[in-house]
């Protein structure tokens, strides 16, 4: 399959200039887009066809669920029903944006879009791509991260191409995206309102809103049943080089990295640490990048992708990451960490 590239300037663009990839879409095609989050995988979300083909163009198990995306409020009352008044409240307060609610589904969303589940997940992208793509379509699009499964997400079109040419029909480059994880995810199927992923709309933000929100135990990934939203089960955002997070405090961490690399490289092999702008300057060897100030939540979200995907570009074999609080973004960043690290992690 030839994958098309079609750069697009997301501050100044018609809709015609998306024509060809919303044929693609209506016919049943892959088109991979920006979003303020991270690039998206984006098929029919009521066409089983189409969802397949998402599943195997990324490799993913196909008990994970999709995330169906919508324009407007139109589109969550045709995919889901049993709409809960804590669901309106946060549809109200955050959409469009990077929030995805977990609703009952309708029949109208085919079983293989949900991983098999009863519920649907739902987002409306505050991207102005994503959301002209939708309505010019006139479709509803399951839209996982555009990359391999397992693989760090891709804030890049660049990233897209590298995982994903050859299999998938077109690719949207719309430059880097914003935010640089992917959104929250809150399950509101019920009465109570539980976090299943962690995200930029940080738990404090939705509890502003709602009173009450808990966190689901299996937000650790240590998960044995079909997971309920996207990546609470599989490894995920994970280079290739092993990685390991170093927690303890900050003079203990410094100098437990540069024993570690100090070793590993005697060894013959190839290392690399991950800091901020704070300590990168602490490390004697390996290769040193930094997410940036350690308060800035927003320059480590956006850059930890980045830095991941660039760890394998160099070839490195072994990665060791600084530990980062549960208060950025809401823990978001240590849960992709984690996960990327497969729970690997040394105290000290």
């Amino acid at each position: 399959m030839l994958t098309s590239v079609l750069k697009i300037n997301p501050d100044n663009f018609t809709g015609e200039e998306l024509e060809e990839a919303c044929n693609i879409l209506r016919n049943g095609g892959l088109v991979a887009f920006p979003t303020e989050t991270v690039y998206g995988l984006g098929g029919d979300a009521l066409n089983p066809a189409a969802s397949s083909k998402i599943y195997e163009a990324k490799g993913r198990p196909s008990d994970n669920p999709l995330i169906v995306h919508i324009a407007d409020m139109a589109g969550l009352y045709d995919v889901a029903h049993g709409i809960t008044d804590n669901g309106q409240k946060l549809a109200k307060a955050f959409w469009p944006g990077p929030l995805t609610m977990i609703f009952k589904k309708k029949d109208i969303v085919p079983l293989s879009t949900t991983g098999g589940l009863s519920t649907v997940a739902v987002r409306m992208p505050g991207h102005a791509v994503a959301r002209e793509l939708i309505r010019r379509s006139g479709i509803y699009i399951a839209a996982p991260s555009a990359n391999i499964s397992g693989r760090p997400s891709p804030t890049k079109a660049e990233h897209v191409i590298e995982d994903l040419s050859g299999r998938i029909d077109m690719v949207i480059d719309g430059g880097s995206v914003g935010i640089g994880i992917e959104s929250t995810i809150v399950d509101v199927s019920s009465e109570e309102t539980v976090i299943l992923r962690p995200g930029y709309i940080t738990k404090d933000m939705i509890k502003q809103v709602t009173g009450s929100v808990s966190t689901d135990p299996a937000v650790d990934g240590k998960v044995l049943t079909a997971p309920k939203a996207p990546g609470m089960k599989y490894r995920h955002y994970a280079p290739k080089g092993q990685l390991f997070i170093i927690e303890g405090t900050a003079g203990m961490v410094v100098c437990k990295i540069n024993s570690l690399v100090y070793e590993k490289e005697k060894e013959g092999y190839k290392t690399a640490v991950i800091a901020t702008d704070e300590t990168k300057d602490k490390y004697q060897c390996g290769i040193v990048k930094s997410l940036g100030p350690a308060r800035c939540e927003n320059s480590i979200a956006a850059s930890l992708y980045n830095i991941l995907r660039e760890m394998d570009y160099l070839d490195v074999q072994y990665i060791y990451s600084e530990s980062f609080g549960d208060d950025i973004l809401g823990g978001a960043v240590m849960n992709r960490l984690l996960k990327a690290a497969s729970y690997n992690i040394i105290r000290v």
